[in-house]
């Protein structure tokens, strides 16, 4: 079954290979990508969006940027992970690409309310700041998404506290608006993303498609596994975001489990923590579940796949 989706993203290396995953899988239909501050600034993202599509000639799907600031924090960017441009390593191509005219926030009402109710899902890869206000201005695509599917967050782990990870705690009121509304919420957080690692026999997968975007990820890999060693000692990049697209191409990649999820706002240590409530029983309305365990190959062949169908 095709998935109709809205890829809201900042990249970001694991974002450019959620872009590339979603473009080059036939069952994923890419209704637009809309932007967010996060890995780096609105302006900065905005341009890597448009840079990887031109990359791999993504030209029919619309780019819109979206808030350009948390709702209520200060910005703060991940300039130690992905560098100043927020996809340092690889030469971008100049990108010919254009943003469109519209709002992010608005693009994504305007596209939930005008396709068939059901039959879009939100995948966001960054803060949740244009889905909350997404929510706030127009409440009715509540009940008309099929379900938001988000990389954020983590049931045991932290990665930019010891309870926080980076999406969720540069924007907690807005993964609080998300997480509380009443659709269906997948959390693809910590917990699964680590264990998709770029290993060195997956980094000699990609380099064996010998084509310009497999370069570009190998390349980008090559950047991304450098930081993530020295700033939170992985031998190899774990790859966030693109588990989420991998998600909808097909569930049966990682196991979920439905549990109640709420961010805590106020704790002086927690802030931005995503509260995941395992004790039994689950409630029978419980709306959100958490991705547990991934299946690394059946993961990395979808990788493999898009880029040889990207070419």
């Amino acid at each position: 079954m095709v998935r109709k989706i809205i890829l809201d993203c900042d990249p970001g290396h694991d974002d450019a290979i959620a872009m590339i995953l979603a473009h080059g899988n036939p069952n994923i239909e890419l209704l637009a990508v809309t932007t967010v501050v996060g890995n780096q600034t609105l302006e900065k993202v905005t341009y890597n969006a448009r840079a990887v599509s031109t990359m791999i000639n993504m030209t029919e799907v619309p780019i819109a940027a979206g808030c350009e600031r948390p709702l209520v924090k200060e910005i703060e960017v991940a300039e130690d992970i992905h560098g100043e441009s927020g996809l340092d390593g690889p030469e971008l191509p100049q990108p010919v690409m254009e943003v469109c005219g519209k709002h992010a926030v608005d693009v994504i009402i305007d596209t939930v309310m005008s396709e068939p109710a059901g039959t879009v899902t939100l995948c966001p890869t960054g803060g949740l700041t244009n889905i909350a206000m997404a929510i706030r201005k127009e409440p009715k695509i509540i009940e008309r998404v099929q379900e938001v599917v988000l990389m954020g967050g983590g049931y045991h782990t932290g990665n930019w506290s010891a309870v926080s990870e980076f999406n969720i705690i540069i924007d907690p009121e807005s993964a609080h608006i998300v997480f509380n509304a009443p659709w269906k919420v997948t959390m693809v957080g910590l917990d699964l993303t680590h264990q998709a690692l770029a290993t060195p026999e997956v980094r000699e997968k990609i380099k064996a498609i010998k084509t310009v975007p497999s370069q570009f990820v190998d390349e980008l890999l090559e950047f991304f596994g450098t930081m993530y060693k020295k700033s939170q000692g992985f031998d190899f990049p774990p790859v966030h975001d693109p588990c989420t697209v991998a998600y909808l191409i097909d569930p049966a990649v990682m196991t979920t489990k439905a549990v109640p999820v709420d961010i805590e706002l106020y704790g002086n240590l927690t802030r931005g923590m995503t509260v995941a409530d395992f004790r039994y029983p689950i409630p029978e309305n419980c709306h959100t579940q958490v991705a547990v365990d991934l299946d690394h190959e059946k993961f990395w062949d979808m990788i493999y796949d898009a880029l040889k169908n990207i070419g």
